[in-house]
Order: structure tokens, then sequence, then C-alpha cells
């Protein structure tokens, strides 16, 4: 039977400097190139300190994913002005989405939730909630304040929030998990954004005609 991650994770004095110094290593040099001696060293402590709050790599490396995803999304919400146009602000936030999954950092994300399900049983469930949920909640917030205003008409605010992501993943997500991402360019992932807000527009703007959900 798998380990639970967060029974594997202590949190102590030094648990913020680790991961501090984990973000800076893994962001400017990816997963595969950060050492474990890059992240000691960026983060001012020993080996031996990193893995009494760290066993594993992969965790580490989840951990600063779950505070990062965290850390953008709070971003992202500070720069959405509700006062502008929706067809804006839902362009804002696709080019937010694929920019995250296009990334380095996101792809190899999903490898790892994807490769360590088995031994880390609640490794998924974890990053989803501080991953892919928080973004479907911040993304919710903004589409029932548009709608309350007239500028968008719906009666599921989740379920469209989730479809909303799904469209800015057509035809990326499938082709990065197939090996083919190196084959997307950044005319296709445009083409995706400006698709993901047409439809999203036809089917729930105020004139729309699509089916209301």
């Amino acid at each position: 039977m798998g380990a639970n991650a967060e029974q594997l994770i202590r949190k102590g004095r030094k648990y913020d400097q680790v991961l501090e110094g984990a973000r800076t290593a893994f962001l400017r040099d990816g997963f595969d190139g950060a050492s474990v001696n890059d992240v000691a060293r960026e983060a001012g402590v020993s080996k031996a300190t990193l893995y009494s709050y760290f066993p594993d790599k992969r965790l580490l490396f989840m951990e600063v994913a779950k505070a990062e995803c965290g850390r953008q999304a709070d971003e992202a919400m500070e720069l959405i002005d509700d006062a502008a146009p929706v067809a804006e602000v839902l362009t804002f936030a696709a080019e937010r989405i694929t920019g995250f999954m296009m990334s380095d950092f996101g792809q190899r994300i999903f490898r790892i939730c994807v490769a360590e399900c088995d031994r880390f049983p609640g490794l998924g469930s974890e990053f989803y909630i501080s991953g892919p949920m928080l973004v479907r909640n911040r993304l919710s917030e903004y589409l029932t304040s548009a709608r309350a205003r007239g500028a968008l008409e719906m009666n599921d605010v989740s379920l469209a929030a989730d479809q909303f992501v799904q469209l800015c993943k057509a035809s990326i997500h499938e082709r990065q998990i197939f090996g083919l991402g190196g084959t997307i360019t950044p005319g296709d992932v445009r083409q995706v954004i400006d698709g993901a807000v047409s439809m999203f527009l036809a089917a729930y703007g105020p004139r729309g005609r699509g089916v209301r959900t």
C-alpha cells in the first residue's frame, strides 16, 4: 500500500525556507535539472535538513507546485478587472490556463501526478484541490459576478467554469500527453484561446443561442 504524501512531509521551523529554495531551483532549472544539492543550496540548508522535511524529491516538487498554483491563481484574480468586457477577461484567463499547461512546470506536474498516484495515493487529490479546483473556484466567482450584472446567462456556474477550462485544452493537452508538444505553435495556442472564448460566449453570452445549463 502506498504512503499518503501528507504523512511523509514534516513541517517545522525551516519548512518555508526549504519550500522557497525549491521554488527558485525548480522554476529556474526544472524538475530534472534541479538536483537535491541545488535545492539545499538555494534554501540555505543541509541535504539532511531538506530530507528531514521532504524524503522524496517528487513530494517536494508537488508541494512547490501547489503553492505556485495558488500564487498564480491569486495573482490572476488581482489582475482581472470586473468592469472590462467579458471577452477580454475570458481571453486573459485562457492565456493563463494555456500558458501554465504549455509550460515545462505544468507538464511535469501532470506527469508526476500520473506516475506517482499508486505510490502516493493522496498526491493527485492534494494537487487537484490546490491547483485545478482553485482555478475552477476563482473562475466561478468571476462568472457569478458577470451573470449578476447580465453580461452572461447560465444556470450552473461551476459546470460553465469546467467547460471553459476544457475548451482551453482542446487539441493541446492531448498532443502533449502523446509526446507531440513540440509540434504546437504559438498560432495553434492562439487559435485554441480564440475558439474557447468564442464558443463560450456563443453558449452563455446574453444574446447567445446555445443551450443554457
